[in-house]
């Protein structure tokens, strides 16, 4: 018995001397230069770990060397682990106030953490040491149009730019900023449809007049149709309202008394944000002729990269059965999301797009076979306050009054934009 407990305490000794071990930190033993260097091509190779492990050894005999612990806060930074960065940026700083590049990392930091007001304090801060510093003008400007202060960034970065005019990346954010802080937009859209057979050329004109507000966007629109030889109007109201991070709707609602319009559209639909660049939608679009059709839509969206791809459903049940449509697209984004070109194929008749008069007629119209490719421009002026358009479509559709024959339309479209504060 007496064996037993003396193995037993002997084993549990023996445990003990071993976490006694592990926990005992080694010291570190050899040039911190050439560890370090070791450690950036590991950081540098997506080994961040072991480079962390590497830094932190350097750092038990050498606590004090200020370059090995900056960029340790930084490879904390790059993991998501700002706070991590922040206790080690800090220990730096205290000890060196005049060493900028950590300042500047310091504030990288809490602006890829989303801590802007942190960061608009750590920008202050280092600009009573050096002031009018262009990085950290640039970064003060970040950080204040992260707090919504876009006007006092703007401000900001003109500093910069009186102090350096040449800095295109300041001149840049300057643009970017007057585009954020351009709030109203007038602008014009015409196209025209030409037919192979049947009909004259149709003409389509708005004049559309926008706001941005915190509560999201309000779009009013006046509509002029030339179709069959008579003139018409339509009044439209488009509003995109945020709902919560990444969940906005759209709402929409026209009147008309003309017979080239519905004498009343509406609408609305839910978007939502998704992993993985996704966002999906899900509403429906009502015409109100003499009769009334409603459109169920929705659709699938995907951001890769500076690419966008979409896919849009129309579904409108009638009394001789259940119509679809679908549309296709893609957009090639380059500088923003003014400037892509875009193609786009349909296939199907949707009276979303083709607001006829049914006249009763329904049925045979909704069921209309349809194929179109379009072919889209978007551009805008170095200011950013000018955005042009342009497309060229081709439809291939079936005849109304002639199921069965098919005549071709020639779409161009023309558009311009111009944003105001």
């Amino acid at each position: 018995m007496i064996s037993k407990i003396v193995i037993k305490l002997t084993f549990i000794l023996a445990i003990s001397c071993v976490f006694q071990m592990q926990g005992q930190q080694k010291t570190y033993n050899g040039n911190p230069d050439t560890s370090f260097e070791t450690a950036r091509n590991l950081a540098f190779n997506q080994q961040r770990k072991e480079a962390q492990d590497t830094l932190l050894n350097i750092l038990t005999k050498y606590p004090n060397y200020h370059e090995i612990r900056s960029f340790l806060a930084t490879t904390y930074s790059w993991d998501g682990e700002y706070k991590k960065a922040r206790k080690e940026f800090a220990y730096v700083l205290e000890k060196d106030t005049k060493n900028k590049s950590t300042w500047i990392a310091a504030i990288k930091n809490e602006l890829w953490g989303d801590f802007p007001y942190l960061a608009l304090e750590k920008t202050e801060n280092a600009l009573k040491i050096f002031p009018e510093d262009g990085e950290l003008l640039y970064l003060k400007a970040s950080a204040q149009e992260k707090t919504n202060n876009s006007l006092d960034a703007l401000n900001t970065i003109q500093l910069a730019l009186d102090k350096n005019p040449e800095d295109q990346k300041a001149k840049d954010y300057k643009i970017s900023l007057n585009k954020i802080l351009s709030k109203n937009a007038i602008g014009i859209n015409s196209t025209v449809d030409l037919y192979s057979d049947v009909f004259d050329p149709m003409q389509y004109h708005t004049f559309k007049y926008g706001r941005q507000t915190k509560y999201g966007s309000i779009i009013a629109k006046v509509n002029f149709n030339r179709r069959f030889n008579e003139n018409g109007l339509q009044y439209e109201v488009d509003l995109y309202p945020k709902i919560l991070k990444g969940l906005y709707a759209y709402v929409n609602i026209g009147l008309s008394n003309s017979f080239l319009f519905p004498d009343v559209r509406f609408g609305a639909e839910l978007y939502k944000s998704l992993p993985k660049s996704f966002e999906v939608s899900l509403g429906f679009r009502t015409l109100q002729y003499s009769t009334t059709t409603t459109i169920y839509t929705g659709s699938v969206g995907w951001y890769y990269g500076n690419s966008y791809w979409s896919f849009r459903p129309y579904i409108t049940p009638g009394g001789a059965g259940t119509s679809s449509s679908g549309t296709m697209e893609y957009r090639k984004y380059r500088s923003d999301a003014d400037n892509y070109l875009g193609i786009a194929l349909g296939i199907g008749f949707s009276p979303e797009n083709n607001q006829f008069n049914f006249n009763g007629n329904e049925a045979s119209i909704i069921n209309l076979k349809s194929q179109k490719i379009n072919l889209g421009y978007y551009f805008s002026s170095s200011n950013k306050r000018n955005a042009w358009g342009t497309q060229f479509a081709v439809a291939h559709q079936e005849i109304i009054f002639d199921p069965g024959n098919y005549f071709w339309i020639y779409s161009l479209n023309l558009s311009w934009e111009l944003k105001f504060k």
